[in-house]
């Protein structure tokens, strides 16, 4: 089921994911200062972050549906 993209609809696919791209590297960039920042002040250590962001993964990483 492929279809063919006019121009016009590429170059607005290519915009948007431009403006993905921009958008990420703006979230990442926030995420970064925010966790540079709870170290420098001595909030949390890298090994709690470290620790957390290990366990988030393990949770989103699990099926929602059960494997017979």
């Amino acid at each position: 089921m492929s279809r063919m993209f006019s121009p016009m609809e590429q170059v607005d696919l290519v915009a948007k994911l431009a403006d993905l791209k921009e958008e990420h590297y703006r979230n990442t960039l926030a995420l970064s200062t925010l966790i540079e920042l709870l170290v420098e002040k001595q909030i949390l250590t890298r090994s709690e972050i470290e620790e957390k962001a290990a366990e988030l993964d393990q949770f989103i990483s699990r099926s929602p549906y059960p494997m017979a």
